[in-house]
């Protein structure tokens, strides 16, 4: 009876984290139904802005130059030739697929909230009451790396990509599929990594990183950063500087928030 009981209490944790699941999967599909709907103006106002002359950050860029003194092509910048689409089903594949990554992006603070339903129940008490912040910190700092990436990584991505050539005669003609694959990889690669503070502390808390291991290994991280820097951002150093300065920041306040859990655990054992 003892086996038994003990199966079907994993039994009962697994469909418990499918409802969660499948909960999360509804409003992802509940909120891409709804993009959908207005995929038309979302691509002309979210999704292609940055292959404008006009967009907010080029213009930041331009008079910022400007401000010291210093010409730039962000203040006279075009994108020659218009996005085109080979396939005959492309753009309905395209609005799909990009109606589904804006309903994860959007649903991402309730997907949190589930994550946290299933696990609050094997908190005690006190730690379930302190680990309601979880929500709200797990969103905040996901959508600050998404203006991030949206703002600063991915004009600049266009910047790069899309005015680079090898030689006059070779003309860029870029798909649709290319260019929104390009959005998407920055936007929810950038808004993840920005996840890593929390990802430290859960890290510190079983035991697997320790503030004076962050602290030893931050040169190695340095490393890890610049070559992470390098996949998300177009191959050229000032993009990835831009990158990995708040990355390192954050990997900075994951050691002051490992040194915290440390310190609360090393005061439990000792009043305990």
């Amino acid at each position: 009876m003892g086996k038994n009981k003990n199966e079907m209490s994993f039994l009962d944790h697994l469909e418990e984290l499918r409802w969660h699941l499948i909960r999360s999967f509804a409003a992802i599909f509940i909120i891409a139904c709804v993009v959908f709907v207005y995929i038309q103006p979302i691509y002309k106002n979210l999704l292609i802005v940055h292959l404008d002359g006009d967009f907010v950050t080029y213009k930041v860029f331009c008079d910022a130059f400007q401000f010291f003194g210093v010409e730039s092509d962000f203040c006279s910048l075009t994108f020659d030739d218009q996005l085109i689409n080979t396939d005959a089903t492309g753009q309905f594949t395209m609005a799909i697929w990009s109606a589904i990554i804006l309903g994860f992006i959007f649903a991402f603070p309730y997907i949190v909230f589930e994550l946290w339903r299933f696990i609050a129940p094997g908190l005690n008490p006190k730690e379930r009451s302190r680990s309601r912040w979880f929500i709200f910190f797990a969103s905040f700092l996901f959508f600050i790396g998404l203006l991030f990436s949206y703002y600063i990584i991915m004009p600049m991505s266009s910047y790069f990509f899309y005015n680079f050539e090898i030689a006059e005669e070779i003309k860029n003609t870029i798909k649709i599929q290319s260019h929104i694959s390009l959005l998407t990889n920055t936007l929810i690669g950038v808004s993840l990594v920005f996840e890593l503070p929390l990802i430290i502390y859960f890290l510190s808390k079983i035991g697997l990183v320790t503030p004076r291991f962050l602290r030893k290994y931050r040169k190695h991280a340095l490393v890890v950063v610049l070559i992470l820097a390098a996949i998300i951002t177009p191959p050229d150093v000032g993009s990835q500087i831009v990158v990995a300065i708040p990355i390192m920041i954050l990997y900075q306040i994951g050691i002051f928030i490992s040194s915290r859990v440390e310190k609360n655990q090393k005061k439990k054992l000792k009043n305990g």
